[in-house]
């Protein structure tokens, strides 16, 4: 098996790009790129079996009327927007809720917080890729939803406070501690970027969750959940342990 993962950004200079290899009982990092560029993606995505994008691949429900009602001038005059509370479920995905409350980490909100344009760029990836012929199924496609946080917490790892160069002491930990937890990987030459840039950490990272969503060893949504979460978008936390994806 052969997995990419990608930390996305909002331009190419940000987006980190890594290719994995899963065989003989190791998973290889085979290359880490930076500033990568959305032909560079999907040409990745297209020579790899499952791929990670750490991005949302929707906006919420709610979201979306909002702005189609607002759009077409027959949004109803109520109070509910005149607060934060009223807001809420606008900001709000459901796989946002239940990672919350799954995790008690709150992904950054698509509709509201500073990641809107990575969320933005992410689309026209997603339909660059379908016009290949990629599945690009919001839910359980070739591409899933990936959130390192959520992962690193499943697995017992520090999820917070290793971004930025001031905590490059922290990310180096962090990855000390996932090559302990996960005996398997081998960073070979990339072992030093990961420790010098969170980006390429969270892009291994990402093709390490497109592995477990392969091995359907991640929460998929149930019940009514499903068709939400084929237009919102579904983040891929991991249900069992980094062993368990062992090659």
């Amino acid at each position: 098996m052969r997995t990419v993962g990608v930390d996305l950004a909002a331009e190419s200079k940000k987006t980190a790009l890594a290719v994995v290899d899963w065989s003989d009982g190791v998973a290889r990092v085979e290359s880490i790129r930076l500033g990568v560029g959305n032909d560079a993606i999907a040409e990745a995505v297209l020579a790899c079996d499952r791929a990670g994008i750490d991005a949302p691949f929707g906006w919420p429900d709610a979201f979306v009327r909002m702005v189609s009602e607002h759009h077409a001038g027959r949004l109803p005059a109520t109070g509910g927007l005149a607060t934060r509370e009223g807001r809420r479920p606008l900001t709000k995905r459901r796989t946002d809720l239940v990672v919350q409350a799954a995790t008690g980490i709150a992904p950054l909100s698509v509709s509201a917080d500073l990641i809107a344009h990575v969320a933005l760029r992410c689309a026209g990836i997603l339909a660059e890729l379908g016009d290949l012929g990629v599945d690009v199924g919001r839910v359980d496609g070739r591409v899933v939803e990936a959130y390192p946080a959520a992962a690193l917490r499943t697995w017992g790892l520090v999820s917070r406070g290793y971004k930025s160069v001031q905590h490059r002491g922290t990310l180096g930990e962090l990855v000390d501690a996932f090559l302990t937890a996960a005996d398997w990987m081998e960073l070979g030459a990339f072992q030093t970027i990961c420790r010098e840039s969170d980006d390429a950490l969270d892009a291994v990272l990402a093709a390490v969750i497109a592995r477990a969503a392969a091995l359907g060893c991640t929460a998929l949504p149930e019940g009514g959940d499903r068709d939400v979460a084929e237009r919102e978008g579904w983040i891929h936390v991991p249900t069992a342990g980094l062993q368990s994806l062992r090659p």
